[in-house]
């Protein structure tokens, strides 16, 4: 928590109580020139407490709720890490939308007027998923990577949200009122497409991209794994420490080029993964059982993404392959985890 009695940047950081606002808290922590407003629905416990200055506890379709917490603090950045993801949103579609896309354009409204009202720009960062793409099965045996703006045609209710809210905050970012507004749009707006993420340190919690996250700790515990994809299904993916750094790149860049970026550290399929642990834990047992509800999901995400751009406009590189990623980062921390359980 800083000490400091007014910095000049004050982040609205919803979601906190997830593992990317956790992480994302604690860089953030030593800087004296940042506040940390945190928002969720649920208390992200001690381990965040001390990484951020002041904790509101509630809705973010709430207008009434968020707009207190922006005008008492006079909010100069916002993270919006809050979302109903991918698996969950299709056992309610209805609720996906009203949290996802909803939650996102209350807060996009209220920067914009929080913009206009202190008259400086709000720098608004959220990220999207590759859910927003839908590859055809003649696209998706090309293999290959996939650019920003292929194949956008989404089969999920989440990623027909993120696809809209990439398009809203473009608008809000680029486009708004450009017929009766002579300045600059009100809002930075900046989006990091995620590829799937690994984190070491929290379980998986039945995300459609959780088939690996569940092998290592399966794998890490000494359970045999039912795989709910095919062995040959192939993704991009990152680490959650590389997902915080990516996010505090693009949070922290003076200007970018464009609203939208891919990122991803490498590809990777189940059965790669799995021969890769093995070399870690030998005794690993994995029976492929396709769930065929989310194997024609996860088919109509691309092999790999093109992250040329981000790589361009602010630095983003891509930091380990899939066995580095094992060595360097998964397995200690998830050795160190089930060892104190």
């Amino acid at each position: 928590m800083h000490l400091m009695s007014s910095p000049s940047r004050r982040i609205l950081l919803t979601g906190a109580a997830g593992e990317i606002g956790h992480g994302l808290a604690r860089a953030l922590a030593d800087d004296p020139d940042v506040k940390v407003i945190a928002v969720d629905l649920r208390d992200p416990g001690k381990s965040i407490r001390k990484d951020i200055d002041e904790l509101h506890m509630g809705d973010i379709c709430d207008r009434g709720f968020v707009d207190h917490i922006v005008t008492m603090h006079e909010i100069t950045e916002i993270v919006h890490l809050a979302a109903l993801l991918s698996t969950r949103a299709e056992h309610v579609p209805e609720k996906a939308h009203e949290v996802n896309v909803d939650g996102t354009f209350n807060l996009l409204r209220i920067a914009a007027e929080q913009a206009q009202s202190f008259g400086r720009v709000v720098k608004f960062t959220v990220p999207s998923s590759i859910a927003v793409y839908g590859l055809s099965p003649q696209e998706k045996a090309l293999g290959g990577k996939v650019g920003l703006d292929e194949c956008l045609r989404p089969v999920t209710m989440y990623g027909a949200n993120k696809l809209y809210c990439e398009a809203l905050g473009r608008y809000y970012g680029r486009h708004y009122r450009s017929l009766t507004s002579d300045g600059p749009p009100p809002i930075d707006f900046r989006c990091l497409r995620l590829p799937g993420v690994l984190a070491a340190e929290t379980k998986p919690t039945g995300g459609t991209s959780d088939f690996v996250p569940e092998m290592i700790h399966a794998a890490a515990s000494g359970q045999p794994y039912e795989c709910f994809v095919t062995a040959d299904t192939r993704i991009p993916w990152m680490t959650m420490p590389e997902c915080v750094e990516a996010t505090l790149q693009l949070l922290q860049a003076d200007s970018v080029a464009q609203c939208v970026y891919n990122v991803a550290s490498f590809s990777a399929s189940a059965g790669e993964v799995e021969a890769a642990l093995k070399a870690h834990f030998p005794d690993l047992q994995v029976t492929y059982v396709p769930h065929e509800g989310r194997q024609a999901m996860v088919h109509t995400w691309p092999d790999d993404v093109d992250v040329s751009d981000a790589v361009r406009d602010w630095g983003y590189t891509p930091r380990w392959t899939l066995q580095q990623a094992l060595e360097d980062y998964i397995v200690p921390a998830v050795r160190r985890q089930y060892a104190s359980t």
